[in-house]
């Protein structure tokens, strides 16, 4: 394993050109190998050949140290490469299964659907679950979050963090959020990553959402091209990054409706054939009433399937643990409402009032007819 990554340990790699590169953002071998010898060449300004010579040499410093694979290697070799890859459990039994065992490392994820059918709960959600330990099915590794839209919220990474029994602060604190403003901004966060990367043990970079500035910034068919370019330069460039750095990458999609579709889903996500082929894993979420639907796109191993999984407290859930707590909830008004129509009241008594005591005094009885008359004294 190569531990010095100083561009200096480079041969011919001399301090002017150390502090050429690290002016432009390139602060170690890595970066090297990520930004490619026409970047270099262009965000530097020496000679196309002199960038390529040092990036060549970058490339075979970490095929020593084992840190990239060699030029040619047998298929025997690759599938033991790949018996080893990190994987991030979803959380879920019917993703995983979707995902073969989770979100892989060195891969870029695509997740791409309407709005409110649970991209930016997925991303959250294995924000936490990246931070379990091996055991359970994580990397015990942070997270970049690009945030775009401004949909990032720490409490939803609380709510979900306790209903997977985790320090919410702890998980809070191994999270790196960086709020981009532009397309630009955006693309110089993932340009500047190398360094948040290695310090914090970053093992998941979220983009959320990768086209959405660019959709917005690059408008009409006028600057398409242009906006093609960019994002294309962005998308391989997140792509670089988790494969070099070892880290998985997701990034959420927006989608079009396409009007050429009469029959079927019109639903078509944003980026065209730049994101689509740069991506390699490709998943499309879409609603299912209080449900979601989960479809694998595009793989070059997966099969064309569907899963259907839930949102809850725990982030991203099986429809049967949410079929669960529907019942639970059910039950429990239907209990607490069968108690309150079987509870009779007693009606209220009056106070007895007892009649006063009425004294009879006896008159003398008097005939009438009679001539008496009383005497008076």
């Amino acid at each position: 394993m190569v531990e010095d990554l100083r561009l200096d340990s480079l041969e011919g790699v001399g301090p002017v050109t150390t502090r050429k590169l690290s002016d432009a953002g390139v602060h170690n071998v890595m970066d090297l190998i990520v930004r490619g010898p026409v970047e270099i060449s262009e965000i530097t300004g020496m000679e196309k050949d002199t960038a390529e010579k040092i990036v060549n040499k970058a490339r075979q410093h970490l095929v020593e140290g084992g840190l990239i694979s060699k030029d040619f290697v047998s298929a025997s070799e690759i599938y033991k490469h790949r018996q080893s890859i990190g994987k991030i459990t979803t959380g879920t039994n019917c993703l995983d299964t979707l995902f073969d065992g989770g979100i892989e490392t060195q891969a870029l994820t695509e997740v791409y659907g309407e709005f409110g059918c649970g991209k930016t709960q997925f991303a959250h959600t294995m924000s936490v679950m990246v931070q379990k330990s091996k055991e359970e099915g994580g990397l015990e590794g942070g997270v970049l979050y690009i945030d775009t839209e401004n949909t990032f919220r720490p409490e939803r990474i609380v709510s979900i963090a306790q209903a997977h029994e985790m320090d919410p602060e702890k998980v809070l604190d191994s999270i790196i959020v960086a709020r981009a403003y532009n397309s630009a901004h955006q693309t110089l966060i993932l340009e500047e990553a190398g360094a948040i990367i290695e310090e914090h043990n970053v093992k998941l970079i979220v983009a959320d959402s990768a086209v959405g500035l660019f959709r917005a910034e690059y408008l009409g068919r006028g600057t398409l091209s242009v906006r093609q370019q960019k994002l294309n330069h962005f998308v391989h460039l997140l792509s670089r990054i988790a494969e070099t750095y070892n880290c998985a990458a997701i990034a959420t999609n927006q989608v079009m409706a396409s009007p050429d579709v009469f029959f079927g889903d019109p639903t078509r996500p944003i980026g065209g054939n730049v994101v689509a082929h740069t991506s390699t894993y490709r998943i499309y979420f879409k609603k299912s009433g209080k449900k979601r639907i989960a479809r694998m796109v595009d793989s070059p191993h997966h099969p064309e399937e569907e899963v259907i999984f839930a949102l809850g407290e725990a982030g991203v859930i099986d429809p049967e643990e949410a079929e669960k707590k529907t019942k639970k909830a059910t039950a429990k008004k239907a209990t607490a409402k069968k108690t309150k129509d079987t509870t009779v009241e007693a009606p209220e008594v009056e106070p007895t009032v007892e009649a006063p005591e009425v004294k009879v005094v006896a008159e003398p009885m008097v005939d009438p007819e009679s001539d008496y008359e009383p005497i008076e004294e």
